[in-house]
């Protein structure tokens, strides 16, 4: 069996939907830990952006070389190793996971990360209350937004679209507990903190949580609110 080696920081939302999808298709790898904090950041060492010039994580090492950019990775992988599925069959649902999860990743995520904090602080003279409330406003927009999507989904389960786990549950529990570091809670959305619970019932997102990763911090240990994946913290 080729060997995988994934570079993950524990806490990282891009991180932890790549592991997800590891374990959901039962795929054993080396775990790299890239501290995204100590000395500056381990992310921008010259070892690491030979991998990844974007200095982020996750990288996938994989027999077709580095892999970047946690959704591009999570497609090779059901591409490379297509059983069990990460994807329905059905072209049309397929396409709705695929919104969904795009809805998490591309539309929300960026607006909660540091380097949006960083940019409406230093460009347009935010606080931290100021830009905490920005998180947790896109945070909820988002969540509305797919609580409708998940409302009318024809194939309605105990996941995102129907009862097997999909690329859209890959995205959707990292994004919750991202959320919760900001304080957004989830009553609001009842589909979404349903599904989030059942998912968490499942071995593979039990695997994959930050807090069983390798480099967790202990618990009780100071740890900075700011999600800081790829972002030079000197």
């Amino acid at each position: 069996m080729t060997t995988l080696r994934l570079y993950s920081y524990w806490r990282s939302s891009a991180s932890y939907r790549v592991r997800i999808g590891l374990e959901l298709k039962g795929l054993r790898c080396e775990y790299v830990p890239v501290h995204l904090l100590a000395g500056g950041g381990e992310q921008f060492s010259p070892a690491y952006t030979t991998l990844n010039p974007q200095a982020r994580v996750p990288t996938l090492v994989t027999p077709d070389g580095p892999l970047t950019q946690s959704m591009a990775i999570l497609e090779w992988l059901e591409e490379w190793h297509p059983m069990p599925p990460l994807l329905p069959t059905v072209r049309d649902a397929r396409a709705r996971v695929r919104a969904m999860a795009q809805l998490l990743v591309a539309d929300v995520q960026p607006m909660m990360n540091i380097s949006t904090g960083r940019a409406l602080r230093e460009r347009l003279g935010a606080n931290d209350e100021a830009i905490l409330a920005w998180r947790r406003d896109w945070a909820r927009r988002g969540f509305t937004a797919l609580e409708q999507l998940l409302e009318r989904e024809p194939l309605q389960g105990r996941c995102c679209v129907g009862d097997t786990p999909t690329l859209a549950d890959a995205c959707l529990v990292p994004q919750c507990y991202s959320a919760r570091r900001f304080g957004v809670e989830l009553a609001a959305w009842p589909r979404i903190e349903a599904i989030e619970r059942h998912c968490l019932t499942l071995e593979p997102f039990r695997r994959a949580a930050p807090e069983r990763q390798p480099d967790a911090q202990l618990a009780g240990e100071a740890q900075p609110i700011e999600p800081t994946e790829g972002v030079r913290t000197r």
